[in-house]
This record gives C-alpha cells, sequence and structure tokens, in this order.
C-alpha cells in the first residue's frame, strides 16, 4: 500500500486552560484522513511558530519540547515503513494508535445497530411503536445489503468509516433499492441515528452525521372534505363490522387521535376538563407527547354508542377497535359504498381533524397542534397549507377591508374636494 502519510504540530487555542499556555497536539494524515491527539506538552502563544511547527528561540525549553517533537515524527516514520512493508491497509487512526500505544476495542456498525433494536424492541408500547421497529429493522436490511453491495462485507469497523458514509448509503437507497426520495432520506436518518450513539460514546471521533443534507419533500395530505365527511356519517352499512369501523374513524375525524391511541384508550383516560366537559387525557404513543382533546358532540355519542360494547365491558378499553389491517380493509369498502375516490386509511382521519374540522373552522393553530400532540408547530402548519378553502377565506376577507379602505379614501377625498 502506497500511502501518503504526513505529520503536523499545532498549537490547539480552544483546549487552553488559561491565557498563558496553549496545548500542543499532534496530527497524523494518512491519504487525506486524519488522527490527533494532545502531546502533552503546553506552549506560550507568542513563542510557537505555526510555519515551523516547532517553538521559536533556542531557549532549554524550545531544545527539549522540539526534540520530543522531532521523536514523535521519527516514530511515525518507523510505524509507516513497518506498515508498508507488511502490505496491510491501514489508516490515520491506525498510525496514531500504535504511536500512543492505545489498542481500542474493535466494534461493528451492524453489531451496534441489531443491539439498538433489541433494545428497542423491549420498549415497544413505552417508548416506541411498533411501526417504529419496523422502520429500523428495514433499514438495518438495506444497511446489510449496502455493505455487501459496495464493500463485499458483512460487517464493517466503525473507525473505518469515511465522511462520505451516509452519502453513499442514501445514493445505494435511491438507486439499488429504488426507493423514493423520502423513503431514502428516512432510512438515512435512522441509520444517522446509529451513528450519533457511536459519536456520543466517543467510539467514533467525528460526527459523521453533518455531511449528510438529505431533505424530505412535502408529500400531499389526504383528507376529506366537509361533504364526503357528512357522507360517510350519514350512510347506513347492513354489516356491524363496516359500521363500527365507520364510527371508529369517524371518532378519529373529531378528535384527531391515532389508531393506536384509540386502540389503547382506557376509560380513565377521559375525564372532566377546566370547563367541565369531557376531555379525554392522553400521550401519543409514536411521540409521548400530551393530547389533551374536549370532546365534540359526535364523539361523545360514538362513545355512549359502545359504552356496553362486550370488548369495552371486559377489556377496561374505551372503544372496540379491530385490528388496524382489518379496519383498513373495511375502509376501502366504507369509501367503495360512499362513492368516495380517494385512498381511505385511519390515518386520513386524523388528517381531515386537523384540515376539514378544526383550521377550516377557525381553531387557532396552537390550539390544533396541542391537540394533536406534535412536538412543533411546524408540523401543524403543514396542514394550513393545503387548504385552499382556508386561502380563500382570508382572501375573502382581506378584499373587504380593502374595499373599506378604499371606499373610506373616496370619501376623504369628496370631502378634500369641497
Amino acid at each position: 500500500m502506497n500511502a501518503k502519510v504526513s505529520v503536523l504540530f499545532y498549537a490547539r487555542k480552544s483546549k487552553a486552560k488559561s491565557s498563558s499556555k496553549i496545548p500542543i497536539y499532534m496530527r497524523i494524515t494518512v491519504d487525506g484522513q486524519r488522527a490527533e491527539f494532545s502531546t502533552g506538552k503546553f506552549v506560550e502563544g507568542s513563542k510557537w511558530s505555526s510555519a515551523q511547527s516547532r517553538l521559536k528561540g533556542n531557549s532549554e525549553e524550545a531544545r527539549v519540547i522540539n526534540k520530543h517533537f522531532d521523536i514523535l515524527q521519527a516514530k511515525v516514520l518507523e510505524i509507516e515503513n513497518r506498515l508498508v512493508f507488511l502490505g496491510d491497509p491501514f489508516d490515520a487512526t491506525d498510525v496514531k494508535n500504535l504511536l500512543t500505544g492505545t489498542k481500542t476495542a474493535e466494534r461493528f456498525l451492524i453489531t451496534i445497530f441489531e443491539e439498538h433494536n433489541s433494545k428497542m424492541e423491549k420498549l415497544v408500547g413505552k417508548e416506541y411503536a411498533i411501526a417504529t421497529l419496523k422502520n429500523f429493522r428495514t433499514c438495518l436490511s438495506h444497511l446489510k445489503e449496502f455493505l455487501w453491495t459496495f464493500h463485499k462485507k458483512t460487517d464493517i469497523n466503525i473507525q473505518k468509516l469515511e465522511p462520505s458514509f451516509l452519502n453513499d448509503f442514501d445514493f445505494f437507497l435511491r438507486t439499488k433499492a429504488n426507493i423514493n426520495n423520502n423513503s431514502a432520506v428516512k432510512h438515512t436518518k435512522n441509520l444517522s441515528k446509529i451513528l450519533k450513539i457511536c459519536y456520543h460514546n466517543n467510539w467514533i471521533e467525528k460526527d459523521l452525521v453533518i455531511f449528510y443534507k438529505g431533505r424530505f419533500n412535502e408529500v400531499n395530505v389526504n383528507f376529506l372534505t366537509d361533504e364526503e365527511l357528512s357522507s360517510i356519517r350519514e350512510k347506513e352499512f347492513s354489516g356491524k363490522g363496516l359500521e363500527l369501523v365507520r364510527d371508529m374513524f369517524v371518532f378519529s375525524c373529531y378528535t384527531g387521535l391515532a389508531y393506536i391511541d384509540i386502540f389503547n384508550l382506557t376509560k380513565d383516560q377521559l375525564s372532566k376538563g377546566i370547563d367541565g366537559n369531557l376531555w379525554i387525557i392522553t400521550n401519543r404513543q409514536k411521540t409521548g407527547s400530551a393530547s389533551n382533546i374536549p370532546l365534540l358532540p359526535v364523539a361523545e355519542e360514538i362513545i355512549k354508542k359502545y359504552e356496553n360494547h362486550p370488548v369495552s365491558s371486559n377489556s377496561g378499553k374505551l372503544l372496540p377497535v379491530y385490528t388496524n389491517q382489518k379496519v383498513n380493509e373495511y375502509l376501502k369498502t366504507i369509501a367503495e359504498n360512499c362513492g368516495i375516490n380517494k385512498k381511505l386509511t385511519f390515518h386520513c382521519a386524523r388528517h381531515t381533524f386537523a384540515t376539514t374540522v378544526t383550521l377550516g373552522n377557525n381553531v387557532s393553530m396552537e390550539s390544533v397542534s396541542k391537540m394533536l400532540g406534535h412536538k412543533s408547530i411546524k408540523t401543524t402548519q403543514h396542514y394550513a397549507k393545503i387548504l385552499d378553502s382556508k386561502v380563500s377565506q382570508d382572501m375573502g376577507s382581506l378584499k373587504l377591508v380593502l374595499e373599506k379602505k378604499n371606499e373610506v379614501q373616496k370619501e376623504n377625498d369628496k370631502k378634500l374636494g369641497s
């Protein structure tokens, strides 16, 4: 291996413990990849020569310290010659470890990822949703395929990861795995979390995440209009299964709760709020954020309708809910029966609450964000962007204001003219 090895000594002012003494660091570079460490020597800033990477002058202090640096540089040359002779690939960290006598524990990316997923699995239902675990498992599967495709390895030492690693993985997802932008960014950000863990544990020297700049594309939100929601509410179904799923869907439309949060609702999460009316007091499973929702009459009616249902009575749950897969199968039938040409999934109800039911009826952004359990109001603002009716309403109000201003101006002009 013909590696290009260089050594640099430099004063690292950011690590200075006093205004007078600055620590000197040694930087080893192998083919552009760096490793650095403190030499244990401290000097006055005015005595250091950045150009020569040595102490200025011929004082006893300068001779002793500069001799120490000469010895370190010579040892690097010896290590370089030895590694080149052996013929094995090496990097700056390998040279640094041999120089300092440090034997670092080898850690491998796939092993770390698997340990992360194992811990996450034990926290499903407490800190994580099952869907989150599935996403990380899929990401791990893609990562294994990527390592074999690009590196012909089943695992990789995290010390060997290059700054381009995340961008290379993103490129693989878009080309070999052939997935869309948002899925590629989602999986790459999941991998970023693993690399952040490595960095914060000091297993790697650099935060590799800063080199990745993937962005999500905005997705068109699927929601129901007033007319479509009314058609579902008023539709009579012959089967009890369709009726129950319709009611759970409508309940979500008027509370904004996701499927898993409704599935987990218990009767003790229903209580009187500060206004004396019934509220649902809960935390979103996906984010853990508080989601406190005053019940609208439609939602109250559905709770009363099912309060004596066998599932509710025996389990202590507030509402009887089928599995998510079964619910979405029924919703497809409900959409067909109601003449709705949209892909109807349970999550569409949450979008409908955010748009048609609340923001479309002038409920404040802050209140909607709080009820939805969003950690950031920016997430809620995404819904406001898609409401053409709200834009039309706001522009209509602006039009009236401008017309009144124009009339006042004309009136003033007449008075001045007379």
